[in-house]
């Protein structure tokens, strides 16, 4: 199966102009970027996917094996670039899949030159001095949560997750893409989100990278956005007046004028 096919790739923008490739988090799929990509694909050629499970990615290639581990999702993302003969792209990863593109860039730094990782979290559990937001007890109760009643859970953690409390149409955009996910699905990729540790792998980054965080966050606090940009090298930290875990749908032309800043600088 292609690549392309099995992660639903959508290719807009300017032929020839630098490539910026937008991947969703989790319970999302790339709809979750409509509010920017037309603006970025004014000057940019714009590579959206589906992440297996997700959207329209083809459900026949998901393994809950293969995918209880953040790595084969990076592997797709590079077969992506393989495929489509793709170098120097501005990888821009939102939530788990900043760490998602963290592990790509380090893999290939040739195909994922330059990442923007928007409000990444190396590590969702607290550990020693680290705060990550989430006691374990934290995480043991949403992943029991989402066990037994998904479509309650979503409905529950969604509008959390987007916060915006005054713009309910934004949390409830967000519980319809988590319902619209297969559960099976969910659970596993839930418990490879949640439980992963990636912070070692921070320091490995090599390629030009900007952190966004926004003024707040309960999935990933500000102390998460200084955590990454401190250790990863030269890496900048830029702070949205925005609230809630989603900019790109909160605070859609802030979000895209900060990475379209960052993807049209050369090195």
């Amino acid at each position: 199966m292609s690549a392309r096919v099995r992660n639903n790739v959508v290719v807009t923008g300017r032929v020839g102009a630098p490539v910026v490739m937008l991947a969703h988090g989790f319970g999302c799929d790339q709809n979750m970027w409509r509010l920017v990509a037309p603006a970025l694909a004014r000057d940019f050629r714009v590579v959206l996917f589906d992440h297996v499970g997700a959207g329209g990615s083809d459900l026949s290639a998901w393994d809950a094996d293969r995918y209880s581990r953040l790595d084969a999702y990076a592997e797709d993302v590079l077969e992506i670039c393989r495929e489509l003969d793709l170098d120097d792209v501005v990888f821009v990863g939102h939530s788990v899949s900043a760490m998602i593109g963290v592990l790509a860039a380090i893999e290939d730094p040739a195909r994922i030159a330059r990442l923007v990782l928007l409000t990444p979290s190396p590590r969702y559990i607290d550990d020693g001095d680290y705060r990550g937001g989430f006691s374990p007890a934290d995480i043991d109760e949403l992943l029991a949560s989402l066990e037994s009643n998904y479509l309650g859970w979503s409905a529950q953690i969604a509008p959390m997750i987007m916060g915006n409390p005054d713009r309910p149409e934004l949390g409830q955009e967000l519980t319809n893409s988590f319902c619209r996910t297969d559960p099976a699905i969910a659970r596993v990729f839930a418990r490879t989100t949640f439980l992963s540790d990636n912070r070692a792998d921070l320091e490995s980054v090599r390629v030009p990278t900007l952190v966004i965080e926004c003024v707040q966050d309960a999935i990933a606090p500000r102390e998460v956005g200084a955590y990454v940009q401190a250790r990863v090298p030269g890496a900048r930290l830029v702070t949205l007046d925005a609230t809630g875990h989603c900019p790109q749908l909160s605070a859609p032309e802030a979000t895209t004028e900060a990475i379209a800043s960052f993807a049209a600088v050369t090195t």
